[in-house]
């Protein structure tokens, strides 16, 4: 038995690097069953400068190159599992929307409930209230692909991702998610 979990997680890794969920999971996004939360692609460092300006992405910590082509990479997987067309709501920060927009899956829709907190805490309850709102509205059967923060994922969810690492939550999301998959970024 134990051979056969050892091949068998082998082979989930696969040729792409990236550790593959069950199929049922996949399935589950396809038919809104489930949703993908993505924490944002590779952007060097921790939060931003003290005087970042939402509406300026030079004033932000962004993308490097690295995160650019895991956002590339994304897309591409996504098409693979079934997504070429999803909705895809993403946080208004620079490195959230470019890595929302790197897919290549269609419009892209900001989505402030998915904007970080990590520099002021203070509303974080009631912004996760929010989103859980805007999640259980959402209409059934529809795949669903957020991106957010660190912050963001592991209040909703508990879990602490990577960059670039996805969480698949089953719909509808309990007061303690139902982890179905996590599958981390694509290689570089």
């Amino acid at each position: 038995m134990f051979l056969i979990r050892c091949c068998l997680f082998a082979l989930a890794l696969g040729s792409s690097g990236l550790l593959l969920a069950d199929p049922s999971a996949w399935d589950a996004v396809r038919e809104g069953r489930a949703m993908v939360i993505l924490r944002h692609a590779y952007a060097p460092g921790i939060g931003d400068p003290d005087n970042f300006s939402l509406n300026d992405c030079a004033t932000q910590r962004n993308l490097n190159a690295q995160g650019r082509e895991e956002s590339r990479r994304w897309g591409d997987y996504l098409r693979k599992q079934g997504l070429g067309s999803a909705t895809v709501y993403t946080s208004r920060w620079c490195r959230a929307v470019d890595t929302a927009e790197g897919f290549k899956l269609g419009q892209v829709q900001l989505l402030p409930e998915l904007d970080s907190f990590f520099q002021d805490r203070a509303n974080a309850q009631e912004q996760m209230q929010s989103l859980r709102r805007f999640i259980a509205a959402l209409p059934a059967g529809e795949p669903v692909i957020m991106v957010s923060h660190q912050v963001n994922i592991t209040a909703l969810t508990g879990e602490f991702p990577g960059s670039g690492e996805a969480l698949l939550l089953a719909l509808p999301l309990s007061d303690r998610p139902t982890l179905l998959a996590r599958v981390p970024a694509p290689e570089y």
